[in-house]
């Protein structure tokens, strides 16, 4: 590159010999003194070495000749000036190149503005002095000026004794900027445009004029240290050798190199990088996705979104993080924090703690536990000033004082610092846990949070959790999600593959390994399709827990098309903090169809569906099992379907729309369904025939409903005449409601097909 050419600019100072008036005897700005008409200057028109040249006579301890014409400093350009001179007469003085740095507000101090120095030894005898300038800290750069100057006032120093007399060749400025920096390559050094990169000195307007002249470019950063002392945005391509120095709160933007490893590189490591390019991924639109890259990252501490970038309080722009691994490495700061406090509740402000004691200590997104306290319940705000905290659900236990613990699980990515997000997405990630930490907290609010194509390996306790309505819609698909308690039997396993406490989430074609629960679900609308979780272990005749928890009564929600092995569906109200039925729905609204379940080596007891009241007065009104297979291995079990009445029991008076069919049953003892059609065979003639369906009735219901009654063959009496009047039925008879007589105007007998129902059908 010549400037000369390319920029059209003039450089050279124009000869001695058309006039001394350009030449100024101080720092060559204008209207400073010039060498017209001194006594100590002029012009010699035929030297024997120079020709025209100029002869000068020291005066002063510093004797200035500078060019009073503005020569430009470009970025990235540097600058050569030659002089070559000789000493005539009187004493020999020193010579070096010198300069005065200038720009549009006037001199720009505190920068390089002379060469070495030369000493002239001998008469007649031409020494040749030169130096480079130009913006960049380049090796044989003599006055690295960076960008602040625009042009410069060049000439020479005489310095040492007075009286000395020397000629001067005519002064020489060529454009030397090919031998840093060849057009024919396609990158540009942020050196040459006056990065330091010492760590110390602010670098970034620096980068910016790299990135103005790159023009398609590559922006190259060498080794050093490059303090960028607010926010950066690169349009060119950059690769970093050396890195970076910011502020927590200053994002980098790179636009034409938008990927983990470029930000690694820059920060020097792969945490650093992580961190800064999620900062980068919430601060501008021009890229929507983060590229690992198929690189692992070493996470040593937690990821907290809100610590990273702190002026970012919510953000509802599409973000993806993809491609690659996050492997946790185990240390203290993993460590849960664990506080227990003194609080009050009262159910006039069912997601509020009142007077609690030590809050200060209390973080949000710990979970709470104690009394009256259902699973998966976490703070989700705190009012230091107020000693107050927010829930993310009700507690059930009633009003009152009570202890509580408040347990702080750390998670790889912590989004809970932010109020909200929405449409974020994490796609063929794999977060290796290492049984050290939880994977993903959800912020408190937002929607359309999607994980898919994902591995959750090991998990200390949690996959991933919500501590609000962060779960909004929430999508899981096609992940595993991979248990720390593999080896521990299930009655022991504290972990949680996911919670969610708001409506419509879709969880499909994603495989569940031996967590202590698998699923806990709030709100309603949940499709839950096409999925496998299994929670055996290696017990004998061992007991089951829940995998699937729905904990509202009424859910609106489909389970379909999965394999549910080794585990229960339970159903619960637990979150409601005045759990007797009301003025509300409840138990109803849900599909179990399509599905295999599994038991294994499962206790007798052992039941795949199980209904759980915390209150009194509830019911089933609205529920589908239907077209699913079940089977045992390795030991019968008695039943599909259970009531748990550690809190309550059902009101099976109230039983209503309840479709239990087209099931089918190995290892089961007793099979399930709702209609039930039996055959009764009445041997000996009687008015009155007692039928007992209450073994088939699920949940234990009634007998409430007769479908139909249909003779087969002829119904006699005792002396074999026939019986044509039809009978009428009597239905909830017996001790436990469960039976049905069917009563003859006379005495009977026969066989008829009776179809009965727990329940009413709406």
């Amino acid at each position: 590159m010549n400037i000369a050419v390319t920029e059209g600019l003039a450089l050279m100072p124009p000869a001695f010999e058309l006039g001394l008036d350009v030449w100024s005897s101080a720092d060559g700005t204008a209207g400073s003194a010039s060498y017209q008409g001194a006594a100590n200057a002029a012009i010699v028109p035929a030297d024997q070495d120079f020709g025209a040249c100029l002869e000068l006579t020291k005066t002063h301890s510093t004797q200035k000749l500078r060019y009073m014409g503005q020569t430009p400093i470009l970025p990235g350009a540097y600058l050569r000036i030659t002089a070559r001179v000789k000493a005539i007469s009187g004493n020999l003085p020193i010579v070096r190149i010198a300069a005065y740095a200038m720009n549009a507000s006037g001199h720009v101090a505190g920068l390089v503005e002379r060469s070495a120095e030369i000493a002239l030894e001998s008469y007649g005898q031409v020494v040749s002095v030169s130096a480079i300038v130009g913006t960049g800290q380049r090796v044989g750069v003599d006055m690295p000026w960076g960008t602040q100057p625009s042009y410069g006032h060049f000439g020479i120093d005489l310095t040492g004794a007075n009286g000395g007399v020397v000629r001067i060749d005519d002064i020489v400025i060529e454009d030397v900027t090919e031998v840093f920096l060849r057009d024919m390559m396609d990158w540009v050094d942020v050196r040459d445009y006056g990065a330091r990169g010492d760590g110390v000195t602010d670098d970034r307007a620096a980068f910016i004029a790299a990135d103005n002249a790159a023009n398609g470019r590559m922006i190259v950063v060498p080794k050093g240290s490059y303090l960028i002392g607010s926010t950066l945005s690169i349009n060119a391509p950059i690769r970093f050798v050396g890195t970076l120095v910011m502020p927590t709160a200053a994002r980098l933007s790179l636009m034409s190199s938008f990927d983990f490893p470029t930000y690694a590189e820059a920060f020097g490591g792969e945490l650093a990088g992580l961190k800064k390019a999620l900062q980068a991924l919430f601060a501008y639109t021009d890229h929507n996705s983060l590229d690992l890259k198929g690189r692992r990252v070493e996470v040593t501490e937690p990821i907290d979104i809100k610590a990273l970038a702190p002026d970012l309080s919510s953000f509802s722009n599409r973000r993806v993080l993809r491609n690659g691994q996050l492997n946790v490495i185990d240390g203290a700061v993993w460590a849960d924090t664990v506080v227990t406090s003194q609080a009050t509740y009262s159910i006039s402000a069912p997601e509020t703690l009142t007077g609690v004691a030590n809050i200060a200590n209390i973080p949000v997104g710990a979970r709470v536990s104690g009394t009256g306290v259902g699973r998966e319940v976490y703070v989700r705000a705190v009012n230091v000033g107020a000693d107050s905290l927010t829930l993310s659900h009700p507690l059930f236990g009633g009003a009152g004082t009570r202890t509580l613990t408040f347990t702080r699980h750390k998670y790889v990515l912590d989004f809970s610092g932010l109020a909200k997000l929405d449409r974020f997405n994490i796609d063929d990630v794999e977060i290796l846990c290492n049984g050290e930490a939880s994977a993903i907290m959800l912020p408190p609010s937002g929607q359309m949070f999607h994980v898919r194509d994902c591995y959750i390996n090991a998990p200390k306790d949690k996959g991933i959790t919500s501590i609000g309505t962060g779960c909004q819609d929430m999508l899981i698909d096609r992940c595993q999600f991979l248990s720390n308690e593999s080896q521990v039997p299930a009655t022991q396993r504290v972990s949680v593959a996911f919670n969610a406490n708001a409506n419509d989430t879709k969880i499909r074609d994603s495989r569940f390994v031996r967590f202590g629960t698998t699923m806990i679900l709030h709100g309603t609308g949940h499709l839950i399709v096409g999925n496998h979780w299994f929670q055996g272990d290696e017990e004998t005749n061992g007991a089951r827990i829940a995998g699937l928890v729905f904990t509202q009564t009424n859910v609106q929600s489909a389970v379909t098309g999965n394999y549910i092995d080794n585990s229960v569906i339970e159903w619960t109200n637990e979150y409601d903090p005045t759990p007797n039925f009301g003025n509300e729905y409840s138990f109803g609204g849900l599909t179990v169809t399509g599905n295999t379940l599994v038991s294994l080596d499962a206790a007798p007891w052992f039941t795949w569906f199980s209904i759980k009241p915390y209150g009194s007065g509830h019911f089933i009104h609205g529920l589908n099992i239907s077209c699913n297979v079940f089977r045992a291995i390795n030991g019968e079990v008695d039943r599909i379907e259970k009531v748990d009445t550690t809190y309550a029991d059902l009101d099976r008076s109230r039983f209503r729309n309840i479709q239990i069919e087209a099931n089918t049953f190995n290892g089961v003892g007793q099979f399930v369904c709702n209609p039930v059609f039996l055959q009764v065979d009445q041997s000996t003639a009687q008015t009155v025939w007692t039928v007992t369906p209450g073994a088939y009735l699920p949940f234990g219901g009634w007998a409430r409903n007769v479908e139909s009654v249909l003779a087969e063959g002829m119904i006699t009496n005792n002396s074999g005449s026939r019986v044509s009047s039809m009978p009428y039925v009597v239905v909830e008879q017996g001790a436990a409601k469960q039976d049905v007589t069917l009563n003859w105007a006379e005495a009977a007998k026969g066989r008829v097909q009776i179809k009965i129902r727990c329940d009413n059908p709406n």
